[in-house]
This record gives structure tokens, sequence and C-alpha cells, in this order.
């Protein structure tokens, strides 16, 4: 029998799929962020040839709201990897 917890976490999660032949990862060395009162929209860019030539490779926009979650979320990630980086140690949620 679980416990509500457990009920808890596995109502939250969400199945996910990915097709790996048709969404590559996209390498990035540059990106340009806009915001207004509205939203943010992420320039996702690669460089190509020249050093002055940028190519965009995906485009992000997302609420002001989604924009706060995803850098707290990307902050507590990167903690959770640097910590695992300098102890070896796998962190789990």
């Amino acid at each position: 029998m679980r416990n509500k917890s457990d009920q808890k976490t596995i109502k939250d999660q969400f199945q996910v799929s990915i097709n790996l032949d048709t969404t590559p990862i996209l390498y990035t060395d540059n990106i340009n962020i806009s915001a207004n009162k509205d939203g943010v929209v992420l320039n996702v860019m690669q460089r190509v040839g020249s050093r002055n030539q940028l190519r965009i490779v995906a485009r992000v926009g997302m609420s002001r709201e989604h924009a706060k979650k995803f850098v707290e979320k990307l902050g507590q990630l990167l903690l959770k990897s640097q910590g695992q980086l300098v102890t070896g140690k796998k962190i789990v949620n």
C-alpha cells in the first residue's frame, strides 16, 4: 500500500516521449533574450563560420511567470549538478 506522499509524486509526474531521429539536441554558444510585460523570448543561436555570424537554431517563448519558474529550476539543477561534480556522488531529487 502506498502512502499519500507516494501517490502525490506519481500523480504529479508526466510521461514524456521523444523521437531522437526528429528531435536533436541543438548546441548553443549564444542566447539572446528579450522580454516585455507579456512574456520572454529566447533566441538560441550557434556561431557559423566566421566569428561575427550567428544562426538562430531555436526560438522559445514563454510567459513571465513561466520564465521565473524556468530560472528557478535551472538554478537548482546547476547547483545539484555542481555538487555531484565536486563530491562524485549522484544527487537524487
